[in-house]
């Protein structure tokens, strides 16, 4: 077992902002599955949104925030995310993150689907993640202690019911166990549960789910956001178009060459990304294609170097044939301002993290900013603990079963990315959602939560955490009879008032029980 004062799970912006703002008289161990640089977040192509042009202002960036959210974002997170985001770019540039410039040696600012301003700071053309990442990792002290294809499988929690550590399938299957009064979770989104996605191979979801078995609520889960516009070629996604390829003047056209949001929306190829998405899956639907016509960018090789390499690699060129994949989660583990759960010890942070900003659907280039923002003031909030926290490591009983781990049947990953995509995709209906609940059913995830993981591989763990991730989705979005933001139902097609101040939270029940009767 080993001891720390800060437990991150993930090595995203988010984590890496977290890990650096973190006071350097702190141990801090940051645990990944994978590689600290593989992750969601160094792909991201997108930028960060702050209001710093001289006509803009964080009132502008706040409103058009809740527009896009469709108006159920939290607006006390809106309004402290918004105002903050000027001093984050200035922190960046002070920290000599590579963001691009114009001739003049301003930050150069672009324009993104419903931003009323050009707001959008971008690094290396299409490389932001990865330009502010490599300006974190830069850096880390000596205090920050990395653990690479480290994999966490389970939060601890005690008897008061505090959360008070990790388990982890570390490599060569070993299991090792870290603790910490500070356990933060900034583990990403779940692109990979759906066929099409630009998200990460990594992006499965499971810090959702850990923290669900644990007993923290969980919010929003309906709220997928669909972006517009993956490189389609031969049945297949192949990568990320950014959208800042549309604000540079690319426009979506059918085969003939008619513009598709002519009449659409008065924002047109630049419309909130809901209505993007849905005006190109109906054309789909029908069988035809769509393409994102990029001859009237200019420079765009140079403007847009990854996806300008992402067109080479499959030989197309001028005329780019797209469709939507799962792109980012709105919801997730439900926190408050500083970044708390509703269990004692443990945090969420990122794409992992429900804060409210983002409502039903997320204001491009805000997520980044979020990532930014929130581990900047988690930071602050542990680093204001002036008393050590105590915690009890005794913990508290598990639920058990008595099912052999013989008998586990489960489903393979393909398997599950396909019947997401067809059930509970950019278009959802109650026929589709039960269908999905059905078929999660019949692998009887009810009882393969309760068993010991440590007995597992981890890929048999990975596929029950993201069959738990797929059932939180399809629950909330069978629960919420409207279309709103990123969840579209077309048996409720339109937005429903009565929806307005109503929002759909899980929690695990049988655990909840668990700590009242270790505290009985």
């Amino acid at each position: 077992m080993r001891e720390s004062n800060v437990i991150i799970v993930g090595s995203g912006i988010a984590a890496l902002q977290l890990a650096v703002q973190l006071p350097r008289h702190l141990n801090v161990i940051v645990i990944t599955k994978s590689r600290m640089k593989e992750s969601n977040s160094s792909l991201a192509q997108g930028g960060i949104a702050a209001a710093i042009g001289s006509k803009d202002n964080p009132c502008f960036h706040y409103a058009d925030t809740l527009e896009a959210g469709r108006n159920i974002n939290n607006k006390m997170t809106v309004r402290h995310v918004t105002s903050k985001a000027p001093k984050i770019i200035q922190e960046l540039t002070e920290f000599r993150c590579r963001f691009d410039r114009e001739n003049n040696n301003k930050i150069q600012l672009g324009k993104e689907g419903a931003h009323s301003h050009s707001r959008i700071i971008h690094g290396g053309g299409d490389q932001t993640g990865a330009a502010i990442i490599e300006c974190l990792v830069k850096r880390m002290g000596p205090n920050i202690h990395v653990l690479e294809e480290e994999c966490v499988y389970e939060l601890l929690i005690n008897r008061e019911g505090r959360c008070f550590g990790v388990n982890t399938f570390g490599k060569n299957s070993e299991l090792h166990t870290f603790v910490a009064p500070h356990v933060v979770l900034a583990t990403g989104g779940c692109g990979q549960l759906y066929r099409f996605t630009s998200n990460s191979r990594l992006a499965t979801g499971e810090g959702i789910a850990l923290a669900y078995w644990a007993g923290a609520k969980i919010k929003d889960m309906e709220f997928i956001q669909f972006h517009p516009t993956l490189l389609f070629n031969e049945g297949q996604a192949h990568g990320l178009i950014s959208e800042a390829v549309r604000g540079e003047g690319a426009r979506l056209v059918d085969e003939g060459g008619k513009y598709l949001m002519d009449g659409i929306h008065p924002l047109r190829d630049l419309a909130p990304r809901h209505i993007v998405a849905q005006a190109i899956y109906h054309k789909l639907h029908e069988g035809k294609s769509i393409y994102l016509d990029v001859r009237p960018v200019s420079n765009f090789e140079k403007r847009f170097p990854a996806v300008s390499e992402l067109c080479r690699k499959n030989q197309l060129y001028e005329r780019i044939p797209v469709a939507p994949g799962c792109h980012f989660l709105m919801g997730g583990i439900e926190t408050d301002l500083e970044g708390k759960t509703s269990i004692a010890g443990l945090y969420a942070i990122g794409e992992a993290a429900c804060t409210g900003l983002h409502g039903a659907n997320r204001l491009a280039s805000n997520s980044l900013l979020e990532a930014l923002v929130f581990g900047k003031r988690l930071a602050q909030y542990i680093g204001n603990q002036k008393t050590v926290i105590k915690f009890n490591t005794s913990q508290a009983p598990k639920v058990k079963t008595a099912w052999e781990i013989s008998s586990l049947s489960l489903p393979k990953i393909k398997d599950i990315q396909f019947q997401m995509m067809q059930n509970v995709g950019i278009v959802r209906t109650g026929a589709s959602l039960r269908q999905q609940l059905e078929w999660i059913d019949s692998f009887e995830l009810k009882k393969w939560v309760n068993i010991d993981f440590a007995n597992l591989t981890e890929k048999q763990w990975q596929i029950i955490s993201m069959l738990q991730v797929c059932y939180l989705i399809t629950r909330g979005a069978l629960d919420r009879t409207e279309s709103r933001g990123g969840h579209y139902r077309s048996d409720f097609p339109l937005e429903s008032e009565k929806w307005l101040d109503k929002r759909i939270t899980h929690l695990r029940i049988e655990r909840r029980k668990s700590y009242e009767q270790s505290k009985a």
